[in-house]
């Protein structure tokens, strides 16, 4: 197969700081990781090296780490159609890391809006979370990915991870691919049930305002019917008069394949009582086979830590070959392999 033949490499990640992901996570991101497949070679991975930048539980993050994974599968994600691993069982990331941290100015990664965003809500900063975007370039680069998927809150992230490849390749010679950003199908930010002027969050003020993939069908039914909306009662779309009712009209559109103009023309004259009945139905009818089929893959913890280490044996083989010739390029004597 010629380089014009093959599909494009995609590469994405996602943390395991949370027992379950939530519907932003799913609608944002995961959905279209699962219509990838088919399109492109894709690597997706649990990034668990940066989900340790704050402070953390080694047990819980451990588990996290396999319950986030088991989602992925029950989501649709097919070892046999994308590569599916753990970030820290391909120890390549780190090796990376350092390099492309050799490269970076401290005025570069100073810029870095998500670690000020971040560093002002902790108490304590590490050096790791001001690392953390090289660590994600160094993600994206060690697979020579051609395409990476990215909301606008990561953009920022893929510029560095472009401006470094292009970088190290004008100063050693072309050693990575410089990745294009992957536009996926426009989907609406997912808001806060309670806080609709937020965006859905596991760090929600209220318990009730972050819709989980893993929570029971009927703990979905009461957040929706509980969902903030205003003291009106026609379901119609306007951001600013009728936040909550709007972000409603998202949800709904987006797990029932239609439009918020479809959806407004058939709740006319119906309230809202009527409307939250039927998207709760929908949203438990949606989310609740991929909670029943992730503990189908939790109840094998043998079996899918199997499929985990298959996946990241077959990244290590595309890691491995970047990590030599980086290490070359840089003057480093090669890796010994045990």
């Amino acid at each position: 197969m010629t380089t014009a033949d093959r599909k494009p490499r995609v590469f994405s990640g996602i943390q395991p700081t949370s027992d379950s992901f939530h519907l932003g996570n799913y609608l944002g991101a995961l959905r279209q990781w699962v219509a990838m497949q088919d399109s492109t070679d894709a690597l997706y991975c649990v990034v668990d090296l940066h989900a340790i930048t704050v402070d953390h539980d080694p047990k819980v993050l451990h588990e996290r780490s396999r319950v986030s994974a088991a989602q992925l599968l029950a989501l649709g994600l097919d070892p046999e159609r994308c590569t599916l691993f753990v970030q820290s069982q391909v120890p390549e990331h780190a090796m990376l890391a350092w390099i492309l941290g050799s490269e970076t100015g401290m005025g570069e990664a100073s810029r870095m809006t998500q670690y000020k965003d971040k560093s002002a809500k902790q108490e304590r900063t590490t050096v790791g979370l001001f690392t953390y975007p090289i660590l994600m370039a160094a993600d994206i680069l060690l697979y020579q990915t051609d395409q990476v998927p990215v909301g606008e809150d990561q953009r920022q992230h893929l510029e560095l991870s472009r401006d470094l490849a292009g970088r190290f390749n004008t100063t050693y010679g072309r050693t990575f691919v410089v990745p294009e950003p992957y536009i996926v199908k426009e989907t609406a930010t997912i808001k806060d049930l309670s806080e609709p002027e937020k965006k859905m969050s596991k760090s929600s003020a209220s318990p009730r305002g972050c819709l989980y993939l893993l929570d029971e069908p009927n703990q979905m039914r009461k957040k929706i019917k509980s969902a903030v909306t205003d003291s009106g009662g026609d379901v119609r779309y306007d951001t600013e008069a009728k936040a909550g009712v709007s972000n409603l009209l998202n949800i709904y559109a987006a797990l029932a394949d239609t439009t918020v103009e479809k959806l407004e023309g058939e709740y006319a004259g119906k309230g809202y009582g009527d409307f939250k009945g039927d998207l709760a139905d929908v949203v438990a009818e949606t989310l609740a086979p991929i909670a029943a089929r992730t503990k189908e893959f939790l109840a094998d913890k043998a079996e899918l830590d199997r499929v985990l280490t298959a996946g990241a044996e077959k990244a290590r083989g595309l890691a491995v070959r970047t990590i030599a010739k980086a290490y070359k390029k840089v003057g480093f004597f090669p890796p010994v392999t045990l």
